[in-house]
């Protein structure tokens, strides 16, 4: 019984982590759409945003108009 429980956590936690990573690529496709390709260095940044921050960057993109507006955004978070 020990055996399955722990291979349904593994599983539990296998589906959180690709639910977040997808929810990252999402916001990522959105700020390429908007701002065209972003470099390396900020869309590595972005990715290290924990979720809760990167949910409120999904809703922050539509008020940011430029690359310069999503860099000053991500100091001050």
């Amino acid at each position: 019984m020990q055996i399955v429980t722990s291979w349904m956590e593994e599983g539990i936690e296998r589906g959180i982590e690709r639910g977040i990573e997808r929810e990252k690529n999402f916001i990522l496709r959105l700020i390429n759409r908007k701002f065209g390709q972003i470099d390396l260095g900020l869309e590595t940044k972005i990715r290290s945003l924990n979720i809760e921050i990167m949910e409120v960057l999904g809703e922050e993109i539509f008020d940011l108009d430029t690359v310069e507006d999503l860099q000053s955004w991500l100091e001050n978070v």
